[in-house]
């Protein structure tokens, strides 16, 4: 026996952490030398000379976290380094208004303490011992704690205090229950219903309509004959890149007391003129228009996915069309219904828009809350109130959808050839479908129409049809002077901002939701759920509830980004996160783990592996994420409309403003232009991605369903 095996074990001396030592050294020369405040002004450690004592403890962490670094012991960084976040945050919130706001130098502080802090971690085993996705996890879920969680609680908060911050339980219910809310006047005395239960009935409608009629279109794509999918889909297009309130516009021009068809039917038929366009009808018709091809889109993919051999089994068995249909397609198509369900209910809660040009007398929760910030009365914690209302309608759906599916499989799509052929429809329900496509195409093509001329003539609303640019020019107008090109027009500012805005929040939205995407596809860590879960909840979260947030926990110190461009762009990212995190996770589940693992065999860094192998395999996914990220960017208006000022406006929020000045034409031209460009980046964006195919067989299938 060899004598050395009895030798006791020697432990080798821990190694140094070098990414560590140059993360907190960063962190060192940022507190040192970069003006810590967002006015500004002296660094970390020149304020703390100046009698700010609360910044020497977190000089004395970032010489901690550098020295334990250097020394290699993982414990001791991860303790200094959580010690400098928190006191820094704890010590900023205390402070609140008469402390200094964080700047790029708290930024770089904060943020490097972060990584030496995830890498601590990871170095002591946690992660499975891969930094790299210790680095991500821990930043994108922090970044989401403080641009998420943190508003979001923060305005909920806000409902409990009064005018001074003071906690003020008996708040809730002089605030809550009240019957501007809850009245259900409506129902039976005559009188007005609360914004709640408006906003609920008007959510149901469209939901439920919405679903059905994009089931129609769907199905009449999909099995009823494909003369029609060119049109269809490039229907399912436009509200993509339309604004919300576009479709609203195009209705009071039709449909308002002075409206075209208003108009035509006083003259002809005996009509009388009135405002039965404001109110329910006209919001629930809006919003109709606006997101029911989103539900066609889902749909359509769902219908797609259904395995055919499913339904020809059924057929050789000599079950009727109908039977097939009722008791294959339809069950198969019970997620797809939900989420359509789910999306239009949403986004119904959750549009600002529509209802501000046609909802009249008939409030909603989103313009209630507006008009609680926005209003005379500035009332943030009634503002607080109502948001917590709309947040509580959205999850409440998001629950009743989960127990309606249940855990139930509807997986039709494996691994092994599919050629089937897909059903055809009965009769009586391809002539639905085909009669209720009709008449939406017709409408829709009105509408866009409307808006398409309305910017060319002299005022469409008023039925003047002398053809004029002057809302061009008043909007869009450049002139040549004697320092060059001008863009005198009113419109420009906006517009420009809106495309920089866009353009900086897509890449970063793309970039978060992807890497978030990677980590919880492709390694297995404790928390991974609560991850997942955290880059998926501000889907959850209507737009208004998001720009309440921003106001209340980002107008005063230390984070203090009410004013500025940066405070537009992160309410883009993080609103339009997880459409990057589904686009990656959908992507990276076609990828086989075998890629990542050959690369690992070969001593491939986790870093190196995303940035050689899986990035460039997510292309489409990268491309899909930024075409979406850039056009809601453009079209968005609900949490924006809180959030734009007067330096740093928006295109969707200048045209709001003009709706509500009375300049319709000025509005529709400027919605023209924005309708143009985006459909051009979005046709481009689709050129270059393609579209996915199956590989199964196609038949001409006979227009009438036969």
């Amino acid at each position: 026996m060899n004598s050395t095996a009895l030798a006791p074990a020697v432990l080798a001396p821990p190694l140094r952490d070098r990414p560590n030592m140059v993360a907190a050294s960063i962190a060192l020369a940022a507190s040192l030398i970069v003006p810590w405040a967002a006015d500004g002004g002296a660094s970390a450690l020149a304020r703390a000379l100046a009698g700010h004592w609360t910044l020497w403890p977190l000089m004395g962490a970032v010489l901690a976290a550098l020295l334990s670094a250097s020394s290699g012991r993982d414990g001791a960084t991860a303790i200094a380094s959580a010690f400098g976040v928190a006191w820094t945050f704890g010590a900023g919130f205390v402070e609140g208004v008469t402390g200094p706001a964080f700047g790029i130098g708290a930024a770089i502080v904060l943020t490097a303490l972060t990584v030496c802090f995830a890498r601590a971690l990871a170095r002591q085993g946690y992660f499975g011992g891969d930094t790299t996705v210790a680095t991500l996890v821990v930043i994108i879920a922090a970044l989401l704690t403080i641009f998420i969680f943190f508003p979001v609680g923060r305005a909920l908060l806000s409902a409990v205090q009064d005018a001074q911050g003071r906690f003020a339980l008996s708040l809730v219910t002089a605030r809550l229950f009240t019957a501007d809310i809850w009245g259900v006047g409506c129902l039976g005395a005559g009188t007005r219903c609360g914004v709640a239960i408006n906003s609920a009935l008007l959510a149901i409608i469209v939901g439920m309509v919405s679903a059905l009629l994009g089931l129609a279109l769907a199905l009449l794509v999909q099995r009823g004959g494909r003369r029609y999918s060119g049109v269809l889909k490039l229907m399912s297009l436009l509200p993509i890149v339309t604004p919300t309130f576009v479709i609203a516009l195009a209705i009071v021009v039709l449909f308002g007391r002075t409206g075209l068809i208003t108009g035509w039917l006083d003259h002809w038929i005996g009509i009388p003129r009135s405002r039965w366009i404001y109110g329910l009808p006209g919001v629930a018709l809006a919003q109709l228009l606006s997101f029911s091809p989103i539900a066609f889109m889902i749909l359509y993919g769902a219908l797609t996915a259904v395995s055919p051999t499913l339904e020809e089994a059924a057929q050789t068995l000599r079950a009727s069309r109908a039977r097939v249909f009722r008791t294959v397609t339809w069950p198969l198509l019970r997620p797809a219904l939900a989420n359509a369900f789910l999306l239009g209910f949403v986004e119904s809660l959750a549009d600002f828009a529509n209802p501000i040009v046609l909802s009249g007398n008939f409030e909603v929760l989103s313009i209630k809350t507006f008009f609680a910030i926005a209003g005379a009365q500035h009332d943030p914690g009634r503002a607080a109130v109502l948001a917590s209302v709309l947040l509580a309608f959205t999850l409440a759906a998001f629950w009743l959808q989960q127990r309606w599916l249940g855990r139930l499989s509807y997986v039709t799509v494996s691994g092994k050839g599919d050629s089937g052929i897909p059903a055809r429809l009965p009769r009586g329900l391809w002539l639905t479908c085909f009669f209720t496509a009709l008449i939406w195409i017709s409408f829709t093509f009105i509408c866009y129409a409307v808006i398409l001329v309305g910017g060319f003539v002299k005022d469409i609303g008023r039925g003047d049809m002398t053809v004029s640019f002057s809302h061009f020019a008043a909007g869009f107008g450049v002139e040549w002077g004697s320092r060059g090109l001008f863009f005198g027009g009113s419109a420009w500012d906006s517009f420009f901002t809106t495309i920089l805005v866009a353009a900086i929040s897509a890449p970063l939205t793309a970039l978060i939701g992807l890497l978030a995407a990677y980590v919880i596809t492709r390694h297995r860590f404790a928390g991974r759920r609560t991850f997942e879960f955290l880059t998926m909840v501000s889907f959850a979260i209507p737009g208004t509830v998001i720009g309440v947030s921003y106001i209340v926990a980002f107008n005063v110190p230390p984070l203090e980004l009410t004013g500025g461009m940066a405070i537009l762009v992160l309410c883009f990212v993080f609103r339009n996160m997880p459409v990057g995190v589904r686009a990656g996770v959908a992507a990276l589940a076609q990828i086989d783990k075998t890629l990542d693992e050959a690369s690992a065999t070969l001593r491939a860094s986790t870093l190196r592996t995303l940035r050689q192998i899986i990035l460039p395999l997510l292309r489409p996914a990268i491309l899909v994420t930024l075409v979406f990220s850039f056009t809601h960017a453009m079209t968005a208006v609900s949490a924006v409309i809180f959030l734009a000022t007067a330096k740093y406006n928006l295109a969707t929020v200048y045209i709001v403003g003009r709706v509500e000045a009375g300049e319709y034409p000025l509005a529709i031209a400027y919605s023209s232009v924005l309708i143009l460009f985006m459909a051009v980046v979005l046709l481009l964006v689709q050129k270059a991605v393609g579209e996915a195919r199956l590989g199964r067989r196609t038949t001409n299938l006979l227009v009438t369903g036969h």
